[in-house]
């Protein structure tokens, strides 16, 4: 294995790798909170090494030697992420659909039953199509979204401010003191159960703005079932959002 900084502070930005003949770059992210070294693929901006701000830059690379087999096998197993292009496929709401670009300039994005499966039609040519694709996804990602939202704020006695849709890498929804919230559009591709895992989730933090015993409580409170949804976020999470 072959290893050099590419920028040479006391913390790099980056290091380059050479894993079983294959060039990987890693990139060094220094974190105020965290306490331990730490390695993991964003799903879109690839190996993050995060080293605590107090730590040393040689305890970093060490411990990045030490763990580039488990990263090796972890790059060999990770899919391609898929591409919101005619001819690809996205999931809605856990079923996989594929996606047709027509060449006529106007129209409405529609999903159809197609003879092989469900489809997306995208009208506006090749040009548009990922555009207006991604524009239809968050409409009904927000729909779905915002009709559980008020389910929960009604079985919790709360009222949401505001929904708003964010294209985020690794969070799924948030909740500020002003109570408004927002949710990662990829919610939509999940299954119906997980997007509403999610909402209850951040509209219990209108009340309990932690996540000590009292929150889980009070999601449990209008929704029961929710380690479901938790569950399969930990599982299925990273390949979501590695889509588009």
């Amino acid at each position: 294995m072959g290893l050099r900084t590419l920028l040479n502070p006391r913390f790099p930005a980056s290091v380059a790798l050479s894993i079983d003949g294959r060039d990987v770059t890693v990139a060094v992210r220094v974190s105020d909170r965290a306490k331990s070294y730490r390695l993991s693929i964003s799903p879109r901006s690839g190996p993050v090494l995060t080293v605590p701000r107090r730590g040393r830059w040689a305890d970093a690379e060490a411990f990045l030697v030490r763990h580039t087999g488990w990263l090796g096998a972890r790059l060999q197993s990770a899919s391609p992420a898929a591409r919101l292009e005619d001819g690809g496929s996205v999931p809605l709401r856990d079923v996989a659909h594929r996606i047709v670009s027509l060449d006529r300039p106007r129209g409405l994005v529609m999903r159809i039953e197609g003879a092989d499966g469900p489809e997306i039609h995208v009208p506006g040519g090749s040009l548009h199509c990922r555009r207006r694709l991604l524009d239809w996804l968050r409409a009904q990602a927000r729909t779905d979204l915002e009709a559980a939202c008020a389910i929960h704020a009604a079985n919790l006695g709360v009222e949401v401010a505001g929904i708003a849709l964010r294209d985020q890498s690794s969070r799924w929804g948030s909740c500020s003191s002003a109570r408004r919230l927002n949710f990662n559009w990829r919610l939509v591709m999940a299954p119906p159960f997980v997007l509403d895992y999610v909402a209850a989730h951040e509209v219990a933090h209108i009340l309990e703005m932690n996540h000590a015993p009292r929150f889980w409580r009070t999601v449990e409170r209008t929704l029961p079932d929710y380690e479901r949804g938790r569950a399969w976020l930990k599982a299925n999470g990273q390949g979501l959002m590695a889509i588009d």
